[in-house]
């Protein structure tokens, strides 16, 4: 008799240790799949070389935005939050208004990350703009 309990007590355990299995991968899964944080805003500073003066702009994504001489668009903004000092990446596309150049192309059309600005740079002998943050 008392042998048939403890097979029903190791049967019990062993279901609660693989119900407490389960929760877990789905518990660390769902962590894992909020690692990329998409944002719907892109926060950029943008630096006047001649006035000395920074603007900070505040972008939807897919939206354009005119600042001065540029046309700024945000195509996504992505957060990762692998660590406690999270990179934040976004993919602009920039065009400068007095280039009267039939051809349109961007002055900048790439992946800009906030940590590392050097990777990516934005050449233009007026306006410098980085990445600030996503949200």
């Amino acid at each position: 008799m008392l042998l048939k309990k403890n097979i029903k007590v190791g049967k019990n355990k062993l279901l609660l240790f693989l119900l407490f299995l389960i929760f877990s991968f789905n518990h660390f899964y769902d962590l894992n799949s909020a690692e990329d944080i998409n944002g719907t805003y892109t926060n950029l500073k943008v630096l006047d070389k001649i006035s000395s003066k920074n603007i900070l702009v505040k972008i939807k994504n897919g939206e354009e935005v005119k600042h001065k001489d540029l046309l700024i668009k945000s195509i996504k903004c992505k957060n990762s939050g692998f660590d406690d000092n999270p990179e934040i990446m976004a993919y602009i596309q920039v065009r400068d208004l007095t280039n009267k150049d039939k051809n349109n192309v961007f002055v900048f059309n790439n992946w800009m990350f906030s940590s590392s600005p050097s990777i990516t740079p934005f050449d233009h002998p007026v306006y410098d703009i980085w990445l600030v943050g996503c949200n």
